[in-house]
């Protein structure tokens, strides 16, 4: 198979080093809008090929690699793809992107996530194993011809992903939660120091728990208010709750109840349990 894939920085990149190393993969091929990726990302030896947007539009799968809202503006560009061809998202988000697809390639489109990235974006970010041994979920699959279903199917699985199915309103409520969510904490976390009188003195005590609280900090903001902005209900959603855990922990230390405290962080060790 020829696979393409539009956008070549963390997501992208890292699934075409993982693809390489497929045996039914002939050829990679990579198209981005910034030149300068495009660029690195043949240096690098992410794709084989850098091609044009029609180009890519011919090859036998397509992974659209790129922030939520750009994902929705490019599939309706493509309701002249073959039906031959399968076209995947790798979005964080699934319901809004679900309902915006064309239904002239509704059976071609594979909306997934693969639960996986790190904060640093662009190509020189791409990891050869940022997918292996990760979750990828697949949403509304019961649209998708049988065809498309288990190519997609067969290519994470060869990357060493793990599959599971979800409806995509489930999915983003879900996701809103261990991802959407924490993304937002760890900016006010930033947020919180940076708007002290003296931030560097603060953060040379920097420490272990700091650093990986406030580490995805470092990610995209222009993809993650993207994010934010098609998750909005749901991530609404999340940050009550977790405002409301807030005030609780706030009340108990006010008033001293530290037995009561120590049984309310204790039951939060046992998540460990399930992870």
């Amino acid at each position: 198979m020829i696979i393409g894939i539009i956008g070549l920085g963390l997501m992208g990149g890292s699934l075409g080093l993982a693809l390489q190393n497929t045996k039914f993969v002939t050829k990679i091929v990579g198209f981005d809008h910034n030149l300068s990726h495009c660029e690195e990302a043949l240096k690098l030896g992410l794709v084989h090929e850098i091609v044009s947007f029609s180009d890519i539009k011919t090859c036998d799968v397509i992974f659209l690699a790129i922030p939520v809202e750009g994902i929705i503006k490019v599939l309706k560009e493509m309701k002249d793809v073959s039906s031959e061809t399968t076209i995947i998202d790798l979005g964080s988000t699934k319901a809004l992107i679900v309902e915006s697809v064309p239904e002239a390639i509704r059976q071609n489109f594979i909306a997934a996530h693969p639960m996986t990235g790190t904060e640093k974006f662009g190509p020189s970010a791409a990891i050869p194993n940022l997918y292996h041994d990760k979750i990828i979920v697949l949403c509304d699959t019961y649209h998708n011809s049988e065809k498309h279903k288990n190519r997609a199917i067969q290519i994470f699985s060869h990357v060493g992903m793990k599959i599971v199915f979800m409806d995509p309103t489930e999915h983003d409520a879900h996701a809103s939660f261990i991802s959407h969510m924490p993304h937002v904490i760890s900016y006010a976390l930033a947020n919180t120091v940076m708007g002290q009188e003296d931030p560097k003195s603060i953060l040379s005590l920097a420490g272990g728990g700091f650093r990986d609280m406030s580490r995805i900090a470092k990610s995209s903001p222009q993809m993650w208010s993207d994010i934010f902005k098609q998750n909005k209900k749901n991530l609404l959603h999340s940050i009550d709750v977790f405002e409301q855990e807030l005030a609780k922990s706030k009340k108990m230390i006010e008033e001293d109840n530290w037995p009561l405290l120590e049984e309310w962080m204790s039951k939060a060790t046992t998540l460990h349990k399930i992870l």
